[in-house]
């Protein structure tokens, strides 16, 4: 957002570019997650930066997982839902110029959004086992890490 200069704050605040209000709204989807060990969110912008729409890691809509599910992590990773799956859920292939992540897509997920023509993904964490990188390459998909946005986060 653009505010004029002012004896509080004399420099005038940048708007923010495209991918970075992306970033920003993935960043408050995944605040949605009830996952307490990665909370990722994801965005689709359309071509002409309209949000399709925002998700978020978790579990099959409708499950209500008791607390003892969320104690072991590596047990219940399987059935977890990742952002980029439940995104996916809402657009048609061909429909989406841009996606936001607030981490690196795993290399099924990364996979996914080739499938569905994205071709720009954006990402705030890397995710170290995932071949994104490699399958951005192979198929011309802007991939960019981009740490430098404003981030809402919540009241401690």
């Amino acid at each position: 957002m653009e505010n004029a200069p002012s004896p509080l704050n004399p420099e005038p605040r940048v708007r923010l570019s495209i991918p970075e209000y992306a970033m920003a709204l993935a960043h408050v989807a995944s605040l949605r997650s009830e996952d307490p060990f990665r909370k990722v969110g994801a965005v689709a912008l359309d071509f002409d930066n309209r949000v399709i729409g925002t998700a978020y890691n978790g579990l099959a809509p409708g499950y209500n997982a008791s607390p003892d599910f969320w104690i072991d992590r590596d047990d219940r990773r399987k059935y977890m839902l990742h952002a980029e799956v439940n995104l996916c859920s809402l657009f048609t292939r061909g429909n989406v110029r841009l996606v936001a992540c607030t981490t690196k897509p795993c290399t099924s997920c990364m996979q996914m959004l080739c499938a569905y023509g994205v071709k720009a993904v954006y990402y705030r964490d890397d995710y170290l086992e995932s071949e994104a990188d490699l399958i951005a390459k192979r198929y011309s998909i802007q991939l960019v890490q981009l740490v430098d946005y404003p981030q809402v986060t919540s009241p401690v």
